[in-house]
């Protein structure tokens, strides 16, 4: 996906330890259903729960019917750049997996041209193994690290059930298995060119 403006921002997932953080740069107007695609995917997450990205009080998602207007809006009717310009807003939270909450804040580091010889999104910096879903999200993981590094710990079990007994909270991630997914998202979202008949 090119066009003439790339956003460079810094994603870092709260209240763990160590940290886990994605810089990347994506197309100024992505709409805000595939910028939550491309997080999915910087990340490795496995996107089975549901998620909000929140401008100060202003809440975007997929909508659930049953919630009627009291849900947040449309994520595929708003373009980063749309939000950005009326929010004024250099950071903005996406929550992710609403039980386990898994929160990360977004900071915009840079607004620029795009390089015509790139492809966006684009990785530049990964830190980090994200935790496990489903383990109860930051709190959780940081009992069952504990847990886990300790044997007689009561939980012991259970955390090695939940992480795997090759769990490495300071291993590094796979950043080209994340550029090749990025790749393969900017090829299906590319503009279709018409052939003239």
């Amino acid at each position: 996906m090119s066009n003439g403006t790339v956003v460079r921002m810094k994603i870092t997932l709260d209240d763990v330890t160590p940290t886990v953080s994605r810089t990347l740069e994506v197309p100024l107007n992505i709409r805000l259903d595939r910028l939550h695609t491309v997080f999915q995917t910087a990340f490795s997450w496995t996107d089975s729960h549901l998620w909000e990205m929140s401008f100060g009080q202003t809440g975007f998602g997929i909508p659930d019917p049953e919630y009627g207007f009291d849900g947040p809006l449309d994520a595929r009717k708003a373009t980063l750049a749309q939000v950005l310009a009326d929010t004024r807003r250099k950071t903005f939270q996406y929550l992710y997996d609403f039980g386990d909450a898994w929160d990360h804040s977004v900071k915009i580091e840079r607004v620029s041209p795009a390089r015509p010889d790139l492809t966006y999104p684009l990785i530049l910096d990964a830190v980090g193994m994200r935790p496990p879903e489903d383990c109860g999200g930051p709190w959780g993981y940081a009992e069952k690290l504990e847990a886990l590094g300790d044997p007689q710990h009561e939980y012991h079990e259970e955390a090695l059930e939940t992480l795997g007994d090759d769990h490495d909270p300071n291993a590094q991630p796979d950043i080209p298995l994340i550029e090749a997914r990025l790749e393969a998202l900017a090829k299906k979202w590319a503009p279709r060119t018409r052939r003239k008949a």
